[in-house]
Order: C-alpha cells, then structure tokens, then sequence
C-alpha cells in the first residue's frame, strides 16, 4: 500500500513544525522528498521509525534552505551506514542537474572525504530534466519545471498502486503552464502559506505563495478528489487542520488533508 509519512508540514520559518519534508512509501521501496533545513530531519525520521538505512531514493525538489541543509545530514548518516556495512545496496538521488551540482558542492565544503568517496560509486545523482519520464520504485514518475522566478524547482508526478496518480507542486502554486501534469491525478500535494483570511498578515503573495482559497479552489477546478495542503505558517498549530479545513471546504469539495508533523496518509482511492 502506498502512504506518505509527513516528516514535516511548516514553511522555511517554521519553529513549533519541522520544515515540509516526506517520505513515500511504494510498496517496499521507500523515498524521501526535500529534507528541511538541518539536522532535525534525524530527529523526526527517528520519531516516524524510518530508519535511514530504508531510504534508498531521494528526490529534491529546489535549493532554499528549508529543503536542502537537511539533506546534507541525510547524506552523512546514509555514507557513515554504509562504511559500517550497515547499508545495503546503493543510493538513488534525483534532482536537476544545477541542484545536484549545488548538493554536491555543499557536501564537499562540511563532509569529510572518507564519506564523500562514496559518490558516484554507491552515492548516484542522476539528473532530471522537463517532462522527463522515469520509471523509479517500479512506478512512473514524471517531473516538470514549475517555472519559479524566485529559484528553478521541479515538481512531479508518480502513479500509484491502485492505478491512480499523485501530484506534488512543489512549494509555490502550480502555475497554468503545468495545469496538465495534474489532469486525472487523484491526489495533489499543494502549499497553503495562511488562511485566505489571514492573507493580509502572512502576505503570501510577495513571496510567491497562496492561501488555502487558491489551493482549493484550483483542485476544485482541476476535479482532484483529494488535497493535501502543506508548507504552512505555524502560529496556528495548534487549530491549523480544524481552520484550514473549514475555510478548505468554502472552495473544494473533495477530501482536505491537513497534516501534522509525522502522520501517515495512506493513498488510496477509497480514503
């Protein structure tokens, strides 16, 4: 069964929720999307028992702090398993070629070179393009530039267990230009900064977010009968699901998922 465990929901200024982060679950192969910005991605794969020695995927999606410095401690505890022999096989590392060239460099400056070594021989980075289509974990994923003026970023597809297809937008709104990556998903992951009431506190706009209104009201239009809203402020946390929700369900008119930190959403046509 696939599922998603939320490693973390909050945007780059988050400090009561980690950084959105997740890993994917494909049947036995496992994946990890983003890795926030330090090394409390440790701590919560620890706390969702996800040992780092199950991820043999990983896939970035673009270079602001919230989502690359955690992946430098991924990358460290993965290279350490393996010196010790504690790690099987080899490791799968997907981005755009300039991430992977920004990671590597990163990694170079604060790794030492008995871990390092490991690159390009049980470490691979294998570059992804526009459009490209892959077949990873024994699905199809497909990635596409969101076409972002603050930094590139890619988002993705990847079809599902029981024939349907989840789409992940990213951290900015999908843009019309990628509209038809989302057609026939039945999932889609989509930021949601604030509340569309809160908008004028949060102001999303300026830095290139929407509100709950936006996100919903585009998976109304594009018929995804499930939305998973993310990448959030955090001065509501407390009643984020509960708020998100209620104003959710003025727009869309499908089944809202508002995650904390660490819960599992498990992907399936019937949920």
């Amino acid at each position: 069964m696939d599922r998603i465990t939320m490693l973390g929901t909050g945007n780059a200024l988050v400090t009561r929720c980690y950084n959105t982060c997740f890993v994917m679950d494909c049947g036995q192969e496992r994946m990890l999307v983003d890795a926030g910005g330090g090394n409390g991605v440790l701590r919560q794969l620890e706390q969702a028992q996800i040992p780092v020695e199950s991820i043999h995927t990983i896939y970035l999606t673009h270079s602001h702090t919230d989502h690359i410095l955690g992946m430098v401690w991924v990358l460290r505890m993965i290279a350490t398993a393996m010196r010790k022999g504690k790690y099987e096989g080899e490791l799968r590392f997907y981005a755009f070629a300039e991430l992977i060239d920004a990671v590597r460099t990163i990694c170079s400056l604060t790794l030492p070179r008995k871990l390092t070594w490991l690159f390009d021989h049980r470490i691979l980075f294998i570059p992804v393009y526009d459009g490209d289509l892959r077949t990873i974990m024994g699905r199809q994923m497909q990635f596409f530039d969101i076409q972002s003026t603050k930094a590139r970023q890619f988002g993705f597809t990847i079809g599902l267990a029981d024939g349907q297809k989840l789409i992940c937008c990213g951290d900015e709104p999908l843009p019309q230009i990628c509209l038809d990556y989302a057609a026939g998903c039945g999932w889609m992951m989509h930021e949601a900064f604030c509340l569309h009431s809160q908008a004028d506190i949060y102001s999303p706009y300026e830095k290139h977010h929407s509100t709950v209104k936006e996100a919903c009201s585009l998976a109304q239009e594009l018929e995804i009968p499930n939305l998973i809203l993310y990448h959030t402020e955090d001065d509501n946390l407390n009643r984020r699901k509960e708020l998100y929700t209620a104003e959710g369900r003025l727009y869309y008119h499908g089944s809202i998922y508002v995650p904390d930190d660490l819960d599992v959403i498990e992907l399936t046509s019937g949920t």
